[in-house]
């Protein structure tokens, strides 16, 4: 057991960070608040599975070295930077363009297609990666396997994020649907999300390395 999580002091030290930094705003919750807004609940916590996802995946390439790659290759950060920023540029300007010609009608939901949406937003988002290697090791024991432990923090991370995240999209999946019961409230609704996917993918492209919230996608 040793192996896998640290000592109980440094262990509730991590829980209590991780709920901390998970209940801080940052570019993954106004995405998934943005989501559930315009497209309710079911959309919003497929959105939270699909970030999860995405951030267990950086959490295994963190254990597993690649942060070691990114902080040494610049040209890899910058490309996967890149693309994620590209991606999320791209949802935002394909909300704006969304039924327009038909104001009247709601907002599709498509679970795969939100879920899959998710998923690359969190992957494409090295920043995530750097993080889990650097927030991780303050809590584990040196004395231990360093990448099972570094494994066990990080699917523990991911788990506490997506609990915290899924109470933000479940609250905006609720207010959602009074938001949008008026043809001009639903066309400023889906500004809004356009908006708001093509700040975040300025700001994934623009921002640097700073705190976690410009750095991860909870």
């Amino acid at each position: 057991m040793t192996d896998l999580l640290p000592a109980w002091t440094l262990l509730t030290a991590f829980v209590s960070a991780s709920l901390l930094l998970a209940i801080t705003p940052g570019p993954g919750v106004l995405y998934i608040i943005t989501r559930s807004l315009a497209q309710g609940r079911s959309a919003g916590l497929a959105s939270v599975a699909g970030v999860a996802l995405g951030n267990l995946v950086n959490a295994i390439g963190a254990a597993v070295g690649l942060a070691a790659l990114f902080s040494v290759s610049s040209m890899a950060f910058t490309v996967v930077k890149y693309l994620g920023a590209a991606y999320l540029v791209y949802l935002g300007i394909r909300t704006l363009t969304a039924d327009r010609n038909e104001p009247s009608k709601p907002v599709p939901t498509r679970t795969p297609r939100v879920f899959r949406d998710g998923l690359w937003v969190a992957v494409l988002n090295p920043k995530t990666t750097l993080f889990f290697a650097a927030f991780l090791p303050q809590f584990m024991d040196p004395g231990a396997n360093p990448m099972l432990q570094g494994l066990s923090l990080g699917v523990l991370f991911v788990v506490i994020a997506a609990a915290t995240d899924s109470i933000y999209a479940l609250a905006a999946g609720t207010i959602g649907p009074a938001i949008g019961r008026g043809q001009r409230l639903r066309w400023l609704g889906r500004w809004l999300s356009g908006t708001t996917f093509i700040g975040l993918g300025l700001f994934a492209a623009l921002g640097g390395p700073g705190s976690r919230r410009a750095a991860t996608t909870d």
